[in-house]
């Protein structure tokens, strides 16, 4: 399940990464349809990554999405929760930095 986890955090954060550029990019060349609406679509677009992978992890596709609650976790007292589960938390910080390294690179090898 690491595994599979792994690779839905770097596929999700690549195509956010991959086409918020692309989308945002085609705004700031000049007035397309994408410029007044590009926040829609990358809320759009977060929106289907949710959908489509967020059931094995609940889609951090964002570090600070995982790490900022699960640091409040461990560090409030909290009456009767439980573990921080500190040896899963790798999986959404290295998840999306694998995802967003290969979509900026694909990005600008193929925007040449």
């Amino acid at each position: 399940a690491t595994g599979a986890n792994l690779l839905s955090e770097v596929i999700g954060t690549a195509a956010l990464v991959f086409v918020a550029n692309a989308a945002l990019s085609l705004a700031a060349q000049g007035a397309t349809p994408a410029t007044n609406i590009g926040p829609v679509l990358v809320g759009a677009l977060v929106w289907g990554i949710g959908l489509s992978l967020g059931g094995t992890t609940g889609y951090a596709i964002n570090p600070a999405r995982d790490l900022g609650p699960r640091l409040a976790h461990a560090l409030l007292p909290i009456a009767g929760k439980g573990g921080s589960d500190w040896s899963y938390a790798w999986i959404p910080v290295v998840g999306p930095m694998i995802g967003a390294s290969l979509a900026a690179y694909a990005f600008a090898t193929l925007s040449r």
